[in-house]
């Protein structure tokens, strides 16, 4: 259906359609807990640091549900059951996922009714910490390669996947290491083929949304189109107080800059300095890097990156180690094995303190929004924001500082009975409104 403004008359209340749990016991078995009364809260949360969706449901257990008795004890409900959530919001955009129960917590209990949290998690997130899950083969190619085939495999998901080809190879052993450890592990060690230039930019990022699992380069993320526009002012709500051109109005906004000199300095996210030692002719080298000096090789969501104190911009504020892994791995038989002892596997001075600088980079900016509920977005998308310049005279000019492209780190939706709304938590890694709400 086409896309409505959302205004604070589109944070209706509502509730979940459908939150059916099957027993583990009696697999036939499977009981709704949208019964009369019974619905009580729903957040549902994505996040691009998290390897898993999150839902957390409240509900009252009256102690009716399955043949006269209550949830609890007539299923039983005790962990690890089979969850169908489908939910909508105000313009019947719709979220339906497959989850497990992770815990069960009672919060009231009386004679006559309960009051029951359920936590959710997606099944690999459970099936990740079984022993046959285990990564343990050797793995030679791209690393886009292996991330998908460690998804299908050994996570066993048959989810949509999202995974943006890498630019480098990596062969490893996963010497039976857990697969959410290896994925976050080989996004680290990714170069983008696409947006960013290699040598300047690096690092990925692993997470899933109801829509799947992504695996998508930090560069990529900001590069991005946005998906749509928000506005915070003053005006009447309702669609004739959003602008021409905004999908709809910020109902709370809050900014935060993260930027906080020392902890930045400390971490490496704008100088770094690499020291590598080849153990085959004991020669090392010194490589010194600035985020200024990369930053036409790198897809910026701002006009800049922070413009610091010229005085604090002389040496390297972090420094790293590695030991060559020349002729390790190396792919084909014998004689071409040989042939290849002088490569490199892994290519620290292209990916290094390149993915440093960068996953250091990405919450420079932050911005804490709240919207009626809007279940098209995900985590990882691209939203543009204004708010109204703060200064003497009150006008329709737009803060050029802070207003601009964001991406949704995390996302929660939340629905009650009283309404639905959707909270966003938005980073970008510049300062400055670049392109416009309609176009960017």
């Amino acid at each position: 259906m086409a896309e409505a403004q959302t205004t604070s008359r589109t944070s209706q209340p509502s509730i979940p359609k459908k939150i059916d749990v099957t027993s583990n016991k009696d697999t036939g078995k499977t009981v709704s807990l949208l019964g009369s009364g019974s619905f009580i809260r729903l957040e549902y949360r994505e996040s691009i640091l998290d390897d898993s969706i999150h839902a957390k449901y409240v509900f009252a257990d009256t102690g009716n549900a399955i043949d006269g008795k209550a949830v609890l004890e007539g299923l039983p409900l005790i962990g690890t059951e089979d969850v169908l959530l489908e939910f909508e919001d105000y313009n019947e955009n719709g979220i339906k996922v497959d989850l497990n129960v992770n815990k069960v917590t009672p919060l009231i209990e009386d004679v006559n009714k309960s009051m029951v949290l359920l936590e959710l998690v997606s099944e690999e997130f459970i099936r990740n910490e079984q022993g046959s899950s285990g990564v343990s083969l050797r793995y030679d190619g791209r690393i886009s390669d292996h991330v998908k085939t460690i998804l299908e495999e050994n996570l066993k998901t048959e989810k949509e996947l999202d995974i943006e080809e890498t630019s480098n190879n990596y062969n490893f052993l996963g010497n039976g290491r857990k697969p959410y450890y290896i994925l976050n592990w080989l996004s680290k060690a990714s170069i983008p083929s696409k947006d960013g230039k290699r040598g300047d930019t690096a690092g990925f990022l692993f997470y899933e949304t109801s829509e799947g699992y992504h695996f998508k380069s930090i560069d990529t993320l900001f590069a991005q189109e946005k998906k749509k526009s928000f506005i915070y002012n003053e005006t009447p709500d309702g669609e004739k107080g959003i602008p021409a051109g905004y999908d709809g109005k910020i109902l709370e906004y809050s900014t935060d800059n993260r930027l906080n000199a020392q902890q930045k300095f400390r971490i490496g996210a704008f100088q770094t300095k690499l020291v590598v030692f080849d153990p085959f002719n004991c020669a090392y080298k010194v490589v010194e890097q600035s985020a200024e000096e990369t930053k036409e090789g790198t897809t910026l969501a701002g006009r800049e990156l922070p413009v610091l104190n010229e005085k604090f911009n002389i040496s390297a504020t972090r420094t790293t180690y590695m030991l060559l892994d020349t002729g390790t791995l190396p792919t084909g038989d014998t004689d071409e094995q040989i042939d290849k002892n002088e490569l490199q596997n892994f290519e620290s001075q292209t990916v290094m303190n390149q993915a440093i600088r960068r996953y250091n980079q990405v919450f420079t900016a932050s911005i804490t929004i709240t919207i009626a509920g809007d279940f098209t977005l995900h985590a990882g998308d691209a939203i543009f924001v204004d708010a109204p310049e703060l200064k003497e005279e009150v006008d329709d000019e737009v803060n050029k500082e802070t207003g601009g492209l964001y991406i949704i780190a995390d996302l929660c939706h939340l629905i009650t009975p009283t309404g639905t709304f959707t909270k966003l938590n938005l980073v970008r890694d510049s300062f400055g409104r670049q392109g416009n709400h309609t176009t960017r």
